[in-house]
């Protein structure tokens, strides 16, 4: 069998925690603190993340979507799939490595991506571009760290308190979705979102079509 090879490593801005991208083959991976974070065979939950919400407001005019957390790509590629010629989808992710492994070692696994003209990326904390913007997003999809319960980087967490979920439902537009991708359910988490003002549905999917773990899914819509 195939040895990983370790294709490059880096920092987390404001973390130092060590993020390192492997190859095996054809199978790439993402390890954090030596844990996995995110491996190329397993991204049916993360496409089922951008469908679920994506799917719900492509009719929309002109629907623009924030997606948080670039991963290996498959998130956007599946918004862009669902997403209308008229989207725009704005891509923010706190590492700059992992934009620039996107547009060499894994640019052709989720087809380029962010070749895409309705795409544009920010090398940004997500919490600081969602501040940013006032009912301007119809969904918000989060694929960010391991979901509430972060494992990259501790600012990540501050994303599902109640401050980071309030901060979400402002930049969301009347009736937008915030949708959260996390390896674990989490049951505070579902309290925390319908004690925001957020209708809730929470669903499961698997990491890979049929087989793999059971990855939890919320989808938060403003009312």
């Amino acid at each position: 069998m195939n040895s990983w090879v370790l294709l490059d490593e880096v920092n987390v801005p404001g973390d130092g925690s060590s993020m390192k991208l492997y190859q095996r083959a054809f199978e790439f991976s993402i390890s954090v603190k030596n844990e996995e974070l995110m491996n190329s065979r397993m991204h049916g939950s993360e496409d089922a993340l951008a469908e679920l919400a994506c799917k719900q407001v492509a009719d929309r005019e002109k629907p623009c979507v924030l997606v948080g957390g670039l991963g290996m790509g498959f998130t956007l590629r599946a918004a862009l799939t669902h997403l209308g010629d008229t989207a725009e989808v704005v891509v923010a992710e706190l590492v700059p490595a992992v934009v620039q492994w996107n547009r060499t070692y894994l640019a052709d696994l989720a087809g380029r991506p962010l070749d895409d003209p309705r795409v544009t990326v920010r090398e940004s904390d997500v919490r600081l571009v969602i501040k940013e913007k006032t009912a301007v997003y119809d969904a918000i999809l989060l694929d960010v760290d391991n979901g509430p319960d972060g494992l990259t980087h501790a600012g990540n967490d501050r994303l599902y308190t109640h401050g980071g979920l309030a901060a979400a439902k402002v930049a969301l537009k009347p009736g937008g979705i915030l949708a959260v991708w996390s390896a674990e359910p989490d049951t505070s988490f579902t309290k925390r979102l319908r004690g925001s003002g957020f209708k809730v549905e929470e669903v499961t999917a698997r990491a890979r079509g049929t087989k793999g773990r059971r990855h939890t899914i919320w989808l938060a819509t403003t009312k």
